[in-house]
């Protein structure tokens, strides 16, 4: 027989620890399964050399506890990987979560049964448990994209993807090094790793516009005042653009002379970080005036870089700036005046397959003793659809989303009754700060679920038209703005097959939040409910 629950959550990083905490406090039955062996999501597992979060620690943090606010310390001004995974260990601590995770146990499946109207959640443990409340907290960027390279399995070295570095570490030193991939990921690690590696060899496909971190040390009286003001300040977030602290500056690049562009980007460069994506307000939205950006952004690599053809192969030609993930580095541009480094462009020469001692190109081999796939993400989907769901009259979520992702505001699929998906598609997700969006689809969530609860509701699931309706939106935002025309993992490019979605809402998080509260306030405008007690559906039009 099948163990009965309120609740399963899957994953026990940001999304899934806050969930249970909330469902707990509920008074709810519920257990969250994780893949890890520890807390922490993306957190747990990405511990390459350099991994440190792009959102300023101070705001990329919980804040649903003042006392946890107040009582943890942040060292750096943007968070390392080791310093977000004692963070979330401490919350599973503190709050008394971790007897209630599974772990080591991925979840395979989830059917949801018309029966008795609950979920049916298999392990591949050989777990089976029922659940009313299904809530998927898998991470936008969890699901990891290892390219099918021709005689990948024969090479005789290490490959490691930058997505499941080893625990404890992997030792380069004195060793010839092949990077695969020069996103986020390959830009904090390949410093690094050329600092220890004989020979490095990167292999690029696609440049990134990437500017400084510029991370330091955070004193104690920045601390203190934030701490001091963290109620406003989170308030400021929550009904900001991004979730983030930037300053948007309103003026357009192009109302500003030559010299004055030139003087607010420099500004924005020493500071680091996305400052520069704030420097105007048309930089995401015109071409002309983000090419005052991209621009500058060229001429620094120019200058940093010695040689010329390898400075002209690091330097994006063909994709405004910010319309792929803006990534920060640090003495990423520099590591190429290195005489141990070597750029290798495989986008005119591209890795016909892996040998047993290397990788060969279409017109060069490369001997080496270890391989780093720096290859990135099946976005915001491919977790979810890793697993086997199945809704209403068995239809599965894949064949639902055969032609691109679909949720009614980002949170709820239509024909799949009381799931419900943290960050999903069509919510501010990867264009947020990540945690501030967490918070508030959880706390919406167990809203819905108090919501039925207390109108003795025993489901609900998002209408056909609601969710249409809402996909329409995204994409009209979109369009307004210079993402959709790149192709970037934003849209799915960098997964052979993968329909062309912007999945990403773009109209900011504070209109998104003032939305989803909206449909709340409506009794769930846009939702079916079913009562308990009868198979009758009313639906909130």
């Amino acid at each position: 027989m099948n163990e009965q629950l309120d609740a399963v959550v899957v994953g026990a990083g940001f999304g899934g620890l806050y969930m249970l905490r909330r469902m707990k406090q509920m008074g709810l039955s519920v257990r969250a399964y994780e893949a890890g062996g520890g807390v922490g999501g993306t957190w747990y597992w990405n511990r390459y050399p350099g991994c440190r979060c792009d959102v300023e620690s101070l705001d990329y943090s919980y804040s649903f506890d003042p006392e946890l606010e107040q009582e943890w310390a942040w060292t750096d001004r943007y968070p390392s990987q080791p310093d977000v995974e004692r963070y979330l260990n401490h919350v599973a601590d503190r709050f008394g979560l971790r007897p209630d995770i599974q772990f080591d146990t991925r979840v395979t499946a989830a059917r949801f049964d018309s029966g008795d109207g609950s979920w049916v959640v298999e392990t591949d443990r050989g777990d089976s448990v029922r659940a009313t409340f299904c809530v998927l907290a898998v991470g936008c960027l969890s699901a990891r994209n290892v390219p099918a390279f021709p005689g990948i399995g024969s090479f005789e070295g290490p490959v490691v993807h930058t997505g499941a570095w080893p625990a404890e570490g992997v030792d380069f030193t004195g060793e010839r090094v092949g990077v695969i991939g020069t996103g986020s990921s390959g830009v904090q690690a390949i410093p690094l790793i050329a600092e220890q590696a004989r020979r490095l060899f990167v292999f690029q496909r696609t440049p990134h516009f990437v500017v400084p971190a510029n991370n330091h040390p955070l004193s104690a009286a920045a601390v203190d005042e934030r701490k001091a003001v963290y109620p406003s300040h989170r308030e400021m977030l929550r009904e900001g653009f991004f979730g983030f602290t930037l300053a948007l500056n309103p003026r357009s690049a192009l109302d500003a002379t030559e010299e004055e562009r030139r003087a607010v980007y420099e500004a924005a460069w020493q500071t680091g970080g996305p400052t520069l994506l704030g420097s105007f307000g048309d930089l995401l939205t015109d071409r002309a005036a983000n090419d005052t950006a991209a621009n500058f952004v060229r001429g620094k690599i120019a200058s940093i870089v010695h040689d010329p053809k390898v400075a002209a192969l690091l330097t994006p030609t063909d994709y405004p700036i910010g319309t792929k993930r803006l990534v920060q580095g640090t003495g990423y541009y520099e590591t190429y005046n290195r005489d141990n480094v070597t750029l290798v462009d495989v986008r005119s020469d591209p890795i016909r397959e892996i040998t047993r001692n290397g990788l060969a190109t279409g017109s060069s081999r490369y001997e080496l003793d270890a391989i780093v796939c720096a290859t990135g993400y099946d976005a915001v989907t491919g977790a979810v659809l890793a697993l086997d769901v199945r809704g209403r009259d068995g239809v599965s979520l894949r064949d639902h989303w055969a032609d691109g992702p679909r949720a009614y505001l980002g949170v709820a699929v239509a024909g799949f009754p009381n799931l419900f998906v943290i960050t999903g598609p069509g919510s501010p997700s990867v264009v947020s700060n990540v945690v501030l969006s967490v918070e508030q689809h959880v706390d919406w969530i167990a809203g819905c679920i108090d919501f039925l609860r207390s109108e003795d509701l025993r489901s609900i699931e998002a209408t056909g038209d609601a969710e249409s309706a809402w996909m329409d939106h995204v994409g009209e935002v979109a369009a307004k703005t210079l993402f959709p025309a790149t192709d970037s993992w934003y849209v799915g490019a960098n997964i052979p097959g993968k329909p062309r979605v912007f999945m990403a809402y773009l109209g900011g998080v504070g209109p998104y939040r003032r939305r989803c509260d909206e449909v709340a306030a409506r009794a769930y405008e846009g939702f079916v409910t079913r009562p308990a007690a009868e198979p009758a559906a009313r639906a909130s039009a």
